[in-house]
């Protein structure tokens, strides 16, 4: 028999941990090889993680809820030894960061007084970081804002780029979640000449008052009532995904100036196309939907609307060559964004198909960090639930997200073709635009959605 290590993996660049949410499998339980063993929640998107190996989960060393750094042993599995001698490799792989070689080497590195000078360099080394204790001072970690920490979270080598470019991380827009600046990000900062000495982080603006309180990942925000259960009330803390997406739904709403302007739009064309087209689309397995007519009308208008698809730099408008679309899925444990990268350059069966196929992989926990990143414009669809309209908050860095209202037939007025105006039934719907007013002015918005409402009240019957 033969044990092998089952770690927490590394799902994407700057991931550095992940929360283990849920174990799929007993102790005990026999697994085969590649079936999900357990569940983890990361920055950037949950996932079921599968075996390395067929066998019996013998040890589980990490519990559900813990949050532990990429490649930390949660498990171990039992193999037969036809299992051993296909997966020997890993073995050692797994012996060699153990922590038992380095003690052993520990005490010859007493009577060496050799180690000291080393010692004596990092030191050095770690002065000039100390040269900035006005960024964090001492009195605690409440100090630090939200976007101060998500920047300190930029991995080792964004934070080397930024400093031989001498550029100020705070000034970079990041496609990470909740904004966090990643390799591409700094990297295109710098092809569009982007060069700013760093900025002493002095923000006594921001710094909280007596009655403001630090919460959840970092946030401040005003403390309300004090809560109490009651007798018979049910408590569930929040998860991982939950804590994120309350976080960075706070620091948006307080970073952009949030404005909303709605429209409404006849889809009696679009409900006649869709019910003659239907049925070809599902025979090659695709759900024609009017959220992929709607997502097909925004990817190509926002080429012509480029401040929709921008975001705030500092004190410049970064415009966005891709225009890549994010499609809010709602799900039982909360909600994710998935991304269709170069949206403008897909047809509609080609977007109908990519909103199916993520929509369909984000439930299943099967996406990939990659996947729901660099989204340059947000659609979210609450009227999928029958709302009306909805009114929703900026998803950063991103300008503008559009709410798709239920679609439903309704009276209307029609003007007919001799000029007499008659009460008809149509099918109506409403979409509302959050944007950010720091670049967007009114004027462009609704600019944005009378074009978008022309193009989708006029859909061009060969475009389906």
């Amino acid at each position: 028999m033969a044990r092998i290590d089952v770690v927490m993996p590394q799902m994407g660049e700057s991931i550095a941990e992940g929360t283990l949410s849920k174990w799929l499998k007993k102790l005990g339980d026999p697994v085969k090889r590649d079936e999900p063993i357990f569940e983890i929640s990361t920055d950037k998107v949950d996932a079921e993680i599968p075996a390395p190996s067929a066998g019996v989960l013998a040890e589980i060393l990490v519990q559900e809820g813990q949050t532990v750094a990429v490649q930390t042993v949660v498990a171990r599995l039992e193999t037969d030894a036809a299992a051993a001698s296909a997966t020997a490799p890993p073995a050692p792989k797994a012996a060699a960061p153990a922590p038992p070689p380095p003690p052993k080497a520990a005490p010859p590195a007493e009577p060496k007084p050799a180690p000291a000078a080393p010692a004596a360099r990092p030191a050095a080394v770690a002065a000039p970081p100390s040269d900035r204790p006005a960024v964090r001072p001492s009195d605690g970690p409440q100090e630090e804002t939200l976007e101060e920490r998500l920047r300190r979270k930029s991995t080792p080598l964004v934070r080397k780029i930024a400093a031989e470019h001498n550029l100020d991380l705070t000034s970079i827009p990041g496609s990470g979640f909740a904004g966090r600046v990643t390799k591409s990000d700094v990297l295109s900062a710098i092809e569009a000449g982007v060069s700013t000495p760093p900025v002493p982080p002095s923000r006594p603006s921001v710094r909280p008052s007596d009655q403001e309180l630090s919460v959840g990942t970092g946030v401040r925000v005003i403390p309300g009532p004090v809560v109490e259960p009651w007798e018979g009330d049910r408590v569930e803390p929040w998860s991982r995904i939950r804590k994120l997406t309350a976080d960075h739904m706070i620091m948006s709403r307080r970073v952009s100036a949030h404005v909303q302007s709605l429209i409404e739009v006849d889809y009696t064309r679009i409900a006649a196309l869709r019910s003659k087209r239907k049925a070809d689309y599902a025979e090659r397995g695709v759900n024609l939907t009017f959220l992929a007519f709607i997502a097909s009308a925004v990817a190509r208008k926002l080429r012509s609307h480029p401040v929709l698809n921008a975001a705030v730099m500092g004190e410049s408008t970064l415009f966005r060559r891709e225009i890549n679309l994010g499609i809010a899925v709602a799900m039982d444990w909360g909600l994710i964004v998935p991304v269709i990268r170069r949206a403008d350059e897909l047809n509609l069966l080609g977007i109908a198909r990519a909103i199916n196929d993520l929509a369909e992989r984000a439930r299943n926990k099967q996406l990939s960090p990659d996947e729901v990143q660099k989204g340059t414009f947000t659609i979210t669809n609450p009227g999928v639930f029958g709302t009306f309209v909805g009114l929703p908050v900026l998803n950063q860095p991103q300008s503008g997200i559009l709410a798709v209202g239920a679609i439903g037939k309704r009276p209307a007025v029609i003007t007919g073709p001799d000029g007499n105006d008659a009460i008809g039934i149509r099918t109506m719907g409403m979409l509302a635009l959050s944007f950010d007013h720091r670049i967007v002015d009114g004027a462009d918005a609704d600019r944005f959605l009378a074009d978008l409402r022309q193009t989708l009240q006029e859909f061009p019957e060969e475009s389906v």
